[in-house]
């Protein structure tokens, strides 16, 4: 199966941008009402409907969530991008495999503020046993109603995080979440397990060691660990940093194969096990990434002069409908061990903002090395 054919056929190309709110994929979801595949499943705190789409005829029940977390919405795109797939003459045999339950916006009211937290300041993903916010109770609802075989939690994750043991941004991570703090793994983890060795395989024709496994830590107030430990198997899947892709487009590519790459093994291979111990030999997902990354600087500090490194981290805010990324200091050393997504040698250049003539955290990255002048973090004159 071509996937990334199918990708470049049923890409949703009207939402491309970074910041989705409901706005944005409303229309869309509307036209699949006519169609009998939309509904309404309940309300955000703020009264913005939350959709549900149900589709195809299928033995094997997957359920999908995605922007739980208001300001994750990689994920979001790619299930737009499976919606034309599966309403497609390319997606009947999915729907005669499968019978879906999907959320595409979980959290409306974040997306729209660009806010991990729902409008209660509520983070959903850790209120699966509280239940005290209603986009908690229409989740658990539906994942009690719908009783699925299958459960794909989808999120995104920062631009700091990379694959252990490379310099590689990790642009997919995966989690077979834990059910007990043993880190027990029954047949319901190893079916989880099983399905995410199938993805990763498949992602490393396209980013071959920019995959990652996020830690299992068992936490039972996040969702992903509650519904793994009511016997169904759970998948997250978080989206993370191609480079030069703030945006997240070609991110949302292989989200989407990935997507496609684990219903593919669950139709062939629904209850085999022959292979989720491999699930191990993913490398870890670590936090060693910065945006920019600024060696072998000069600095006149404490009456001396010093050569050292320092760092900027990417602050996100909406602005005219876009994301828009302040540039700050995060870090000012050695920093060894870390990288950044964009690296750049002073070679001894002497740094000057201005005012202190040394970066202080958290301040905007607007400053000169040499004759080189940076606005935002990047060079403007080179």
């Amino acid at each position: 199966m071509d996937y990334q054919a199918i990708f470049n056929t049923h890409t949703e190309s009207s939402v491309s941008q970074r910041y989705v709110a409901l706005s944005h994929i409303e229309p869309l979801l509307l036209r699949l009402k006519k169609h009998g595949k939309i509904s309404v499943g309940g309300t955000s705190v703020l009264n913005k409907p939350i959709y549900v789409y149900q589709s195809g005829s299928g033995k094997i029940r997957v359920m999908m969530w995605s922007q739980m977390h208001g300001n994750e919405s990689t994920t979001t795109k790619a299930l737009l991008d499976l919606f034309n797939f599966l309403e497609s003459e390319d997606g009947r045999d999915f729907q005669q495999k499968f019978t879906f339950c999907i959320i595409p916006m979980l959290n409306p009211d974040g997306a729209e503020l660009w806010t991990r937290n729902n409008a209660n300041d509520v983070d959903l993903n850790r209120d699966a046993q509280n239940l005290s916010q209603p986009e908690s109770k229409i989740l658990r609802k539906y994942i009690d109603e719908f009783k699925p075989d299958v459960c794909f939690n989808l999120h995104d994750q920062r631009t700091i995080f990379g694959v252990e043991g490379t310099q590689n941004p990790a642009t997919v991570s995966f989690l077979a979440p834990s059910f007990n703090p043993e880190k027990e793994v029954n047949d319901i983890r190893k079916k989880a397990m099983e399905i995410i060795v199938y993805m990763n395989e498949e992602l490393q024709n396209y980013i071959p060691n920019q995959t990652a496994r996020f830690d299992d830590g068992f936490n039972i107030n996040c969702i992903g660990d509650t519904v793994q430990r009511s016997k169904i198997p759970t998948i997250l899947i978080e989206a993370g940093h191609y480079p030069n892709d703030y945006q997240r487009q070609i991110t949302r590519k292989y989200i989407f194969i990935a997507l496609l790459a684990g219903l593919d093994n669950l139709k062939i291979n629904s209850n085999s096990f022959t292979k989720y111990l491999e699930y191990f030999n993913i490398s870890n997902n670590m936090a060693f990434f910065f945006d920019v990354f600024y060696k072998n600087v000069k600095f006149n500090y404490d009456n001396k002069q010093i050569i050292t490194n320092f760092a900027v981290q990417f602050s996100e805010r909406v602005k005219n409908d876009q994301i828009v990324f302040d540039a700050l200091v995060k870090e000012v050393g050695s920093l060894e061990g870390f990288c950044g997504h964009f690296e750049y040698d002073a070679q001894g250049s002497e740094y000057a903002d201005g005012q202190q003539n040394y970066p202080i955290i958290n301040q905007k990255a607007d400053f000169k090395i040499g004759e080189v002048i940076f606005k935002n973090g990047l060079p403007i004159n080179t």
